[in-house]
């Protein structure tokens, strides 16, 4: 017999949007230990660093001791952040982590010391849903409910511009960001989407502030994170869904790979995917440091056959690393913030040349 509780939650975290959570919620005491399933918890310590939260709005606001959360059961391997899986079995009153902004939730196995152990959060129970007008008996919501459908095929015929990175932090929303500003300003209908990663939406969100008239994530396709074996149909799927006929109507979409190319959140899977590459308009890679840009010339030649196009980031911040990408691996360099306009330029001759190529191919 499932026993349940009426709780009122002090925050929403914006990873468990599909359930469309009300403030107040049900919680029964049996807990699926799933990716993807919506539990509460109770914040047991205060933290000064890393102490945020991102809501259903996008803002962050900040985590107490005491606050009640609703956040979603999920997996984070961040490099620069928490690592940490969901737990084999969890019960009312376990202790578990907050793994990242977005209210990602398991047992930390790996912290960062830049920002500090994760906060503690006592298990309440899991969120229940009621799909049914009239429905009695809940079950565990999951962020599943109402998500963007993976698919077999790919549907999407518009170009894309990939914009990946080297490892997290590297430069990759800024860069997606400002190629979406371009191309609005340039008269495009532009879309956008974040293919890989964890839960988040405040890339989405920047790249609408920017002029995407449409803007998804993995989230959207009931994913708390993405992970090898799983990301190209997602990827399909949301596609698929920014090319809907009774849609948005972009001209080009801008698609954002999270994390590393050498990361476990299942970016090589698209990489190899002959489908999604054949959309590939354009390749940014943006990189930190000049080994970064070798050592990402080398993996997208070598392992999946790609060209890269330009390559922005830290590694392009001032002449030293220009200067080296230009003339010793003779590709081209613009950096996203002081050269947003060069960056812009490569995509659109990039984009003109997939055209040109589609034209004939027909």
């Amino acid at each position: 017999m499932v026993v349940t509780t009426r709780v009122r939650l002090d925050r929403i975290a914006s990873s468990t949007r599909n359930a469309a959570l009300a403030r107040e919620v049900i919680l029964g005491d049996e807990v699926v230990a799933a990716e993807g399933y919506v539990v509460a918890v109770r914040i047991l310590t205060d933290k000064s660093t890393y102490n945020h939260v991102e809501d259903l709005s996008g803002r962050m606001v900040s985590l107490r001791a005491g606050d009640v959360l609703a956040g979603t059961l999920g997996v984070r391997r961040a490099l620069r952040g928490y690592a940490g899986d969901v737990p084999a079995s969890i019960a009312v009153g376990d202790v578990i982590n907050v793994l990242n902004l977005g209210g990602i939730l398991g047992r930390c196995t790996s912290e960062n010391p830049e920002i500090g152990p994760p906060f503690q959060a006592e298990v309440l129970g899991a969120v229940l849903a009621f799909p049914e007008l009239g429905d009695r008996v809940g079950r565990p919501a999951h962020i599943r409910d109402r998500a963007v459908p993976p698919a077999d095929e790919l549907q999407c015929e518009l170009p894309v511009i990939y914009v990946a990175g080297t490892c997290m932090s590297a430069g990759k929303t800024v860069a997606a960001t400002e190629l979406v500003r371009g191309l609005w300003r340039s008269g495009f209908r532009v879309a956008a989407v974040k293919l890989t990663g964890v839960s988040l939406m405040r890339d989405a969100l920047s790249m609408q502030d920017a002029g995407a008239i449409a803007a998804l994530t993995f989230n959207d396709a009931g994913a708390a994170s993405t992970h090898a074996g799983m990301t190209v149909p997602v990827a399909r799927g949301l596609l698929n869904r920014l090319v809907d006929p009774r849609g948005a109507r972009p001209d080009v979409i801008v698609a954002e790979l999270g994390d590393g190319i050498l990361g476990e959140y299942g970016v090589q899977d698209i990489l190899r995917a002959p489908d999604l590459m054949a959309l590939g308009a354009a390749y940014v890679v943006a990189a930190p440091d000049p080994v970064a840009c070798w050592g990402a010339q080398q993996l997208m030649s070598r392992d999946f056959n790609l060209p890269i196009t330009v390559i922005t980031g830290p590694a392009t911040d001032n002449e030293v690393g220009r200067r080296y990408i230009l003339e010793e691996l003779g590709l081209s360099a613009h950096n996203a913030r002081l050269d947003a306009l060069g960056l812009m330029a490569c995509a659109r001759t990039a984009m003109d040349s997939w055209r040109a190529s589609r034209e004939v191919a027909a």
